[in-house]
């Protein structure tokens, strides 16, 4: 057999198992990071069909490398077509002053402690003029680097950490009550606020960035977090945005379990990817941070910007507080009993944690 035909042979058993490990629900990174790249391992088996054709005669193999291939592709681009024009949108657009009192601007950016390009961060809150602007990975030296942005945002959240999970909220609405909390673990802080819209309607913001997942660790302390964020807003009456950097895929069986939880719209569904980590590699690129919002809220625009030094891209979101109408949005379907058990399991496993955060040595 010739080396060409091996490659190809040892790639399509690759992606046929890449595929089947990805829609495993079991709470560790080693299998969460099959979910991240469904739309490149998607575009590979579907080279790999072509080479297939060519470099295989008809027969028994050919066959079963089709037939891998192929179901790779249907499962694969069922998983992500959500995202793609082919869906209708899941949340309605705003069809009222794009400017109104009503709206809301947010500027949602994790900047990579280790970066120092304060000047791109800084020209990109101001080129986008939001009126609430979250930082992840926020250091010491990030906050004094930032803190000519007081000037316009009078009311400011600061909680910096040394461990790439430091965050900072600035907000030019007022903030009532706002509470940085360690949701599950220590270390990673969470900040909830309530937002007072211009004409004075409130609604709950919860900024998030839980722990990533690594193939050699548990990825309980996400996957825990998601769920515990998603318990309040389901009992949550005030309208609710869930934003930040996830670091989970919009199609992955959490994000998902998430929204059955919350019942919170993505305004990515029917619209795009919008991919926005690892803004240095355009070829490995998937979605991580997000936006979720209350179905009362309607898309006023949506917007990846720019690359502005860090390797995640800022997500620029405009929503207005609107009023929901029946059948208006198609809405997620309802946690089932299997969820709730499900996330009970993932939300006491993540309690039970004895462990530094993951990545708390990636930036020094």
């Amino acid at each position: 057999m010739a080396v060409s035909s091996i490659v190809i042979l040892v790639l399509t058993a690759l992606v046929g198992l890449a595929t089947v490990v990805s829609f495993i629900h079991v709470p560790h990174g080693a299998v969460r990071v099959f979910s991240f790249p469904r739309l490149q391992i998607c575009v590979l088996a579907v080279v790999l069909l072509v080479a297939v054709l060519f470099a295989f005669p008809d027969g028994p193999l050919d066959s079963i490398l089709v037939v891998v291939l192929i179901s790779s592709i249907v499962a694969q681009g069922f998983a992500i077509v959500q995202f793609t024009p082919l869906r209708r949108k899941q949340s309605a657009n705003w069809e009222g002053d794009p400017n109104g009192p009503e709206t809301v601007s947010i500027l949602s950016f994790n900047v990579k402690e280790s970066n120092r390009d304060f000047a791109k961060a800084l020209a990109t809150t101001r080129d986008c003029d939001p009126d609430i602007a979250l930082f992840m990975e926020t250091d010491q030296r990030w906050v004094e680097a930032l803190e000519p942005l007081r000037e316009n945002y009078p009311h400011v959240v600061s909680h910096p950490l040394a461990n790439a999970y430091g965050m900072i909220l600035f907000s030019r609405l007022e903030l009532v009550d706002p509470e940085v909390k360690y949701l599950v673990m220590d270390e990673i802080p969470s900040i909830i606020a309530t937002v007072k819209l211009k004409d004075g309607r409130p609604f709950r913001l919860y900024c998030v960035h839980p722990e990533p997942p690594v193939p050699a660790v548990d990825s309980l302390g996400r996957d825990a977090e998601l769920v515990v964020v998603a318990r309040l807003v389901e009992k949550d009456r005030m309208p609710c945005l869930v934003i930040g950097d996830l670091n989970d895929v919009a199609w992955s069986a959490t994000t998902r379990m998430f929204q059955r939880l919350s019942r919170l719209l993505d305004p990515r569904v029917g619209r795009g990817f919008y991919n926005t980590f690892d803004a240095r590699y355009p070829f490995m690129r998937w979605p991580l941070d997000h936006l979720f919002h209350d179905r009362r809220f309607q898309l006023v625009e949506m917007a990846r910007l720019h690359f502005a030094g860090s390797d995640h891209f800022p997500m620029y979101f405009k929503l207005a507080l609107g009023k929901y109408e029946e059948g208006e949005v198609e809405m997620p379907d309802e946690a089932d009993r299997d969820d709730r058990q499900e996330a009970r399991e993932i939300e006491e496993g993540g309690r039970k944690l004895q462990r530094d955060p993951i990545g708390t040595d990636w930036e020094s």
